[in-house]
């Protein structure tokens, strides 16, 4: 199953990542998504909330996997 969560750029455009691509989060103050496949974006969201969403995420899929 793809884990993904649903992100927001500085424009208030809504972005959809794979959780399990992120590799480095920074807070620059903005927030800097680094992923595995060597892209980098930069969401409103802050670095603990970033978190959060992936966290969530998981434990949601891993209810549904057991």
């Amino acid at each position: 199953m793809i884990k993904i969560i649903k992100l927001t750029r500085l424009d208030d455009s809504e972005v959809v990542i794979n959780a399990e691509l992120i590799e480095v989060l920074e807070a620059t103050p903005d927030t800097v998504i680094s992923l595995t496949s060597n892209r980098r974006m930069v969401v409103k969201e802050d670095v603990d909330t970033v978190i959060d969403k992936v966290l969530k995420y998981k434990r949601k899929t891993n209810l549904r996997l057991e």
